[in-house]
């Protein structure tokens, strides 16, 4: 499953300097002047986990695969965006396709990169942004509200859902706070997320600093910090600059040396990853065998049946039972056999909620 991240920003914060490092490609062109990328860039990368290398290893899995994530760049946007400003609100609607938002915040000083609003100010550049999108919602909302009105005279079974989700939502935006604050039941959760409102996507702040700020951070980042903590989101420190660095070494060793040099025991990539899931309340288990070896993503609080069904619709209707190690114990006990030798291998039922590092063999019948 993995999950799709729209990388939104004002422009030269290094949107698309971070996202051509991310995906180690260089289909995004980056460039110091803003709207660089027209169309939407779409880049996967495989979700490095060093759990799936280590069961590899010990099952001799003559393939690796991880779990995919997807990344969106999208063109800077700019005040008066969701009037069609800049390259206009046709861009918006790539965020609405998204699970969540990596909004990159420039915390970084540099003479020789001009800044769209003059000065470097990340609490002002989220709120121009955040500003747009809330625009954009009211619009959408604005729009949409007739017509559901007149579906409620029918009685209609998701006008009777929607309208009073809308309205409270609409009431939210034109007080200058975005839909994600609505306040409602649990049951009209699913219903909100319906609504396909951009100010409800979970946010991730990457807060872009320069070398010499990666490891500890700034002035600049605690600001931020302190925002998203009032809002529940996260937040990531990178560096766009010494992503492009790793991303055009060749070994990993290389990699890894590079970023011990600099104090540096992971990439952007993996602290962007970790907050995304921490987000999203995303967990990983595996499927292990000697052909190969793979990660899956299900949401926290998934049983077993969904997880079956991650890999293959037929795995989750046919559902009989999971045979299920702990990563810990599979890697204790060297192995299935192993870890079935020394009881660790258990056989769990319909009920059973997922584990993060859950190595599974699913049992099925269509």
């Amino acid at each position: 499953m993995g999950f799709k991240c729209g990388i939104v920003g004002l422009p030269n914060v290094g949107k698309s300097t971070l996202f051509n490092a991310l995906t180690a490609t260089a289909a995004a062109e980056a460039a110091n002047y803003p709207f660089c990328t027209i169309e939407p860039n779409v880049g996967r990368v495989g979700v490095p986990d060093k759990r799936l290398d280590e069961l590899a290893k010990i099952a001799g899995s003559a393939k690796i695969i991880p779990t995919q994530l997807e990344f969106v760049d999208i063109a800077g946007l700019v005040r008066g965006a969701s009037k069609g400003e800049g390259l206009g609100n046709q861009f918006l609607a790539h965020i609405r396709e998204v699970d969540a938002i990596v909004h990159v915040v420039r915390c970084f000083e540099d003479t020789d990169i001009t800044h769209v609003e003059g000065e470097i100010n990340p609490l002002r550049d989220i709120d121009v942004i955040e500003t747009e999108l809330m625009l954009a919602d009211m619009e959408s909302l604005e729009k949409r509200i007739p017509a559901l009105e007149k579906k409620l005279r029918t009685k209609d079974p998701v006008a009777l859902v929607q309208f009073p989700l809308m309205e409270r939502a609409l009431t939210l935006l034109r007080e200058g706070k975005p839909a994600r604050f609505v306040q409602c039941a649990p049951e009209e959760q699913v219903e909100l997320g319906r609504l396909g409102l951009i100010t409800t996507k979970p946010t991730l702040y990457a807060c872009n600093v320069s070398e010499s700020d990666a490891v500890k951070g700034n002035a600049f980042t605690e600001q931020v910090k302190a925002r998203a903590e009032k809002e529940g989101g996260q937040v990531a420190i990178i560096s766009a600059a010494i992503e492009a660095e790793v991303a055009s070494l060749d070994s990993e060793k290389d990699k890894t040396e590079f970023l011990q040099s600099l104090g540096l025991s992971e990439t952007g990539l993996a602290r962007v990853i970790r907050e995304g899931y921490a987000l999203l309340n995303l967990i990983t288990f595996f499927t292990i065998g000697p052909k190969e070896a793979r990660a899956w993503t299900v949401h926290k609080g998934a049983k077993a049946p969904q997880a079956a069904g991650e890999i293959h619709t037929d795995f989750e209707r046919g559902f009989i039972c999971a045979e299920t190690t702990s990563y810990e114990d599979y890697v204790a006990c060297n192995g299935e056999q192993g870890a079935k030798a020394a009881g660790k291998l258990r056989l769990e039922g319909r009920d059973y909620i997922v584990h993060d590092g859950d190595v599974f063999h699913f049992r099925f019948n269509v």
